[in-house]
């Protein structure tokens, strides 16, 4: 303790504020910091906060356990598990209260971490970006070697503990498996509604004024309130929600929008404030929603923020130099040696990058003389993690099974860059 305080003092003494490359990089910390206040707090985090929350109270443990369970079949655990990233457009900080939420309720190591993998790395908009700007090549080997990692990562991950994976399954296996309260479907109705909400309220600005993503681009909020329909309407259908709550809750947020056309973000508060309110009024299981949707906020959140100030302050933002010079992660990255893969898979483990701004950022290291192998070592490790991200799961599983899981996407990254490299550079 002592020398904790120790230490606090002297680096207060000391701190460089006079140097300008200190001062820039504050200032970037606390940029990045807003930026990801305003940018992935409220459309990102909160629907994800909301749907870990409902796989807790709605979805059964014996039905996590049937699919993803340590005891499940290994074809259909790693199937579900591989292929998830496809249906949710998030980030690596988004994906946390999912995979918290998954790991919660009983899934096996093994599954639940090729899902944290998969949840961000094979975002099918951000595949489909990569081809489209970067070359048909590296879309196609981002999406090969990104499903083949989830699989590799997260039956490495079972072999390596798969001491403690014997021990859930046993302490699984003592407990009677609960009831089930209510048919699978509405269920899937409302946990698909809400991935619905997150999926389009996040939808990205497409590059070109035409063609289907400009279309849904367009329509992306009417498709959002669409899916909130859906969603109040099951809570009085399936969770005792009164009609007129449901009704004043749909008139407001209507009025919202309304009201403040320009600004989508007033409707989608109104609507959340409206969430929580019939929560409260519903009946127990919805109780439990909310009390566990709070529970993943108030842990994951601090976790989050912290981690994005410490990335801001090393590495900047996209586009804006930290501590660490860009000129030296440029110069890092050129051929396609061991070293400038492995930096490549490093430095994107890292840096935290938001759903499809790797492409980008990417796009112009290239312009640069990055290489082929180490852009795809980037791709492959950036999306999946960031130091934010590294923070919170480490609270969820440990820290021998983070270093374990980190490790491995690194090492397989920087393996598939010289491969890709030496075949396409």
């Amino acid at each position: 303790m002592l020398l904790g305080l120790v230490a606090m003092f002297v680096g207060a003494w000391f701190l460089p504020i006079d140097v300008p490359r200190f001062e820039n990089a504050v200032h970037e910390s606390l940029a990045l910091t807003r930026w990801y206040a305003r940018e992935h707090v409220l459309l990102c985090l909160v629907p994800a906060f909301f749907i870990a929350g409902a796989i807790g109270a709605f979805v059964s443990q014996a039905a996590v356990m049937k699919y993803l369970g340590a005891r499940a079949p290994k074809p259909m655990a790693y199937g579900v598990a591989a292929t998830s990233g496809t249906l949710l457009a998030v980030c690596s900080c988004t994906v946390l209260p999912l995979f918290a939420g998954v790991w919660k309720r009983g899934a096996g190591l093994g599954p639940a971490a090729a899902f944290l993998y998969s949840g961000p790395a094979i975002n099918i908009l951000a595949v489909i970006l990569t081809a489209r700007v970067l070359g048909l090549e590296l879309g196609v080997a981002r999406a090969v070697f990104a499903i083949a990692f989830s699989v590799v990562i997260g039956l490495v991950m079972a072999w390596v503990f798969a001491r403690d994976e014997a021990a859930k399954v046993a302490a699984a296996a003592a407990q009677p498996a609960p009831p089930a309260t209510r048919p699978l479907w509405q269920t899937a109705t409302m946990l698909g509604a809400m991935t619905g909400i997150l999926i389009f309220a996040n939808w990205g600005h497409p590059t070109k004024p035409t063609g289907l993503w400009h279309a849904i681009w367009v329509w992306r909020w009417g498709v959002t309130g669409a899916f909130a329909l859906v969603l109040a309407v099951g809570m009085h259908a399936f969770y005792g929600v009164r009609r007129m709550e449901v009704v004043v809750s749909v008139a407001l947020v209507g009025l919202a929008a309304l009201l403040f056309p320009a600004q989508p973000l007033v409707a989608f508060i109104v609507g959340t404030i409206a969430l929580v309110w019939m929560t409260t009024n519903g009946d127990a299981e919805l109780s439990d929603w909310l009390a566990q949707t709070w529970d993943f906020a108030k842990k994951i959140l601090p976790l989050l923020f912290a981690g994005v100030v410490v990335a801001g302050l090393l590495l900047g933002r996209p586009g804006h130099e930290g501590l660490i010079p860009s000129s030296w992660v440029e110069s890092a990255l050129g051929g396609n040696s061991f070293a400038a893969n492995a930096f490549a898979s490093v430095a994107g483990a890292l840096m935290y990058f938001a759903t499809l701004t790797e492409v980008p950022i990417l796009q112009g290291l290239l312009g640069a003389g990055m290489g082929k192998g180490p852009a795809l070592a980037l791709l492959l490790a950036g999306p999946a993690l960031s130091l934010p991200n590294m923070i919170v799961i480490r609270s969820v599983m440990g820290t021998k099974k983070t270093l374990v899981f980190v490790g491995l996407v690194v090492v397989l990254a920087t393996v598939s860059g010289l491969l890709y490299g030496a075949l396409f550079g």
